[in-house]
């Protein structure tokens, strides 16, 4: 059995919240969610990330009649066809010029995650035993701890960590990356814009999620902290448990 929950802010310093996600649980054994994270100005932004989250849910929805479809495959057709519809309202219309959005998704079937991830939007794989990031952001300050010229302390607070090095809709052909995780009952999968993990630490993240409360306030918690904080940027968090 699968439980989800989700919540956005716009924040406390924006003005307008451009982050957008989704999450549904059809079944005990399927659940799906997306976080998009816009970028590209005041109107644009938050139009990227609509559209990207319109088109993978609606391309979702139609790829239930094909349930011979590996999930990778349904997963990447999803943003293909998100990444075809920000691309073309960017390319003709003059004031969405330049915008794109990151995505972060995940498709859970029976026991295991099917994740894609575009841009600096996460994923986390959190139980009693600890976390982990399941995706890898497509950042510039990501790059540096790869090649180690920075740690990963210091790419929180980097100048220029909210530079990002893909972005759904930027291009005309799509680079995501895919990933599996086996789940097992007492996990949880949390989805979340930078705006979150910006803010908290892996180790906040895992102590909400396992040890802060109700599972159904998890996401609230973990709001209102990031806004004590001064929420400088747009935040959305959506979190499965699986039983």
């Amino acid at each position: 059995m699968i439980k989800a929950w989700g919540i956005t802010d716009k924040g406390v310093v924006r003005t307008q919240n451009q982050d957008g996600y989704y999450l549904d649980v059809p079944s005990e054994h399927l659940a799906v969610g997306v976080v998009c994270d816009g970028m590209g100005g005041a109107k644009a932004g938050n139009i990227a990330s609509l559209i990207a989250v319109e088109t993978f849910v609606d391309t979702l929805q139609h790829a239930q009649g094909e349930p011979d479809t590996p999930p990778p495959a349904v997963l990447a057709r999803a943003a293909e066809e998100a990444n075809d519809a920000v691309y073309r309202r960017a390319s003709s219309d003059p004031d969405c010029f330049g915008m794109g959005t990151t995505m972060v998704a995940v498709m859970v079937v029976e026991n295991t995650a099917y994740l894609l991830n575009i841009g600096d939007s996460r994923a986390y794989h959190i139980n009693e035993g600890g976390i982990t990031r399941l995706t890898r952001d497509h950042s510039v300050v990501e790059d540096m701890v790869a090649r180690g010229d920075i740690t990963p302390e210091q790419a929180r607070t980097h100048p220029r960590k909210n530079l990002i090095t893909r972005a759904l809709g930027a291009e005309e052909r799509i680079r995501a990356d895919l990933y599996e995780r086996e789940l097992t009952g007492g996990d949880y999968l949390l989805l979340c814009s930078d705006g979150l993990s910006n803010i908290l630490s892996d180790q906040e993240l895992l102590y909400e999620v396992i040890h802060g409360g109700d599972p159904a306030d998890c996401c609230q918690r973990l709001l209102d902290i990031t806004i004590s904080r001064g929420a400088p940027d747009n935040v959305t968090a959506v979190l499965f448990q699986i039983l």
